[in-house]
């Protein structure tokens, strides 16, 4: 399935390009305390190491928005202020340094504070993102019962974009989400016919680590399938990071972008004859700081294991207490299921060093 992805403006938000032909950007969100800045720097870089490229961080009070000003000099990404009820701490974090602010302009107050926002962003070179949530909309809009959910959070979307377009002010993307997948859906779409502002897409509140990424994959997957999304972010009720490893499975479950390790493993059943889960927990754990794309099989027994093993760029296929050895569809050797992890870690190593190097 080839993607005809959807033309969008282009916008900048820092160094990284949104929109256009520009890559799909992964996003995620410190869930430390932003006034401790040792520790948000320390998350966001590991964000950053694991393939997040922009990062947003709360700003819930002055201070806050003051430590930008820290944080955005240790962090190799954009730094994006979240920014919710009082537009005196948006133009605080601009002043501070923030490359971008994300406001939800049905809690901001009118749009007197949104006019502000958008001259220090016109003035200053941030981007915005209009983020309208299903449940903050404007209350004409809330009581308007008995139109569909997507149509009300269009409106509520178009009405801000216009707003900033009257302004003269281009340097935007929209998000328009709902914890519901078919709404999410509905809205996106709906959008996207009738705008080419990039949109920036997500499942809010989507859920914990299993759920969520569930719903993630099913609502951002359906619409960046469509050729809709110019930049994600996958919402888990876990640690940031595995909302990165989230990002990039979808996106390279879709062809779309390929970054790190592919691992393929079965299932296992009755013929599994290796401890194939230990295996798997531990070959994915060692190898969560590869960033070089390949494919790595770790199959249980011999029905399917010899054949996706062969398939991938490494593999093991398990036997009885020991396993065969795979590199790039050939048998390498016999290794005892005890050496089994240890054999494939180093055959994968070595495998990214010869690829760094005829990069």
């Amino acid at each position: 399935m080839r993607i005809q992805r959807k033309r969008t403006r282009r916008i900048q938000l820092g160094d990284v390009p949104i929109g256009g032909s520009a890559p799909i950007a992964v996003q995620s969100m410190t869930n430390t305390d932003t006034r401790d800045v040792a520790a948000t720097v320390a998350q966001a870089r590991e964000l950053v190491e694991a393939g997040c490229e922009l990062v947003r961080v709360a700003v819930p009070d002055q201070k806050a928005a003051e430590a930008i000003s820290s944080i955005k000099d240790q962090v190799p990404a954009p730094i994006i202020a979240d920014i919710h009820f009082d537009v005196r701490l948006a133009l605080l974090a601009a002043d501070h340094g923030a490359h971008g602010i994300r406001i939800n302009p049905g809690n901001l107050g009118g749009r007197e504070p949104l006019k502000k926002v958008v001259d220090r962003a016109s003035a200053g070179g941030l981007a915005l993102r209009i983020g309208v949530n299903a449940g903050s909309l404007e209350k004409d809009l809330l009581a308007q019962r008995d139109r569909p959910w997507a149509d009300r959070m269009v409106e509520s979307a178009l009405r801000y974009a216009e707003f900033l377009e009257d302004r003269g002010f281009v340097n935007y993307k929209i998000s328009i989400k709902s914890s519901d997948v078919p709404t999410t859906l509905d809205a996106y779409r709906l959008l996207s016919e009738k705008t080419d502002v990039p949109l920036h897409l997500g499942v809010t509140e989507a859920g914990t680590l299993i759920d969520g990424t569930v719903k993630s994959a099913l609502g951002i997957g359906m619409l960046l399938s469509e050729g809709i999304g110019d930049t994600f972010r996958v919402s888990l009720t876990a640690p940031p990071v595995m909302e990165i490893r989230a990002a990039f499975a979808i996106l390279r479950a879709l062809k779309i972008r390929e970054r790190g390790v592919e691992l393929i493993s079965c299932p296992t059943c009755g013929r599994c004859e290796v401890d194939l889960i230990s295996i798997v927990n531990q070959v994915e754990k060692q190898l969560a700081h590869i960033v070089t794309p390949m494919k790595i099989a770790v199959m249980g027994c011999v029905v399917n294991g010899p054949g996706e093993a062969r398939e991938a760029d490494i593999g093991i296929a398990g036997g009885k207490g020991k396993g065969i050895l795979f590199r790039r569809g050939e048998p390498v050797r016999k290794v005892e299921e005890s050496e089994l992890v240890k054999a494939l870690i180093s055959e994968v190593e070595t495998l990214e060093k010869e690829r760094s190097r005829t990069a």
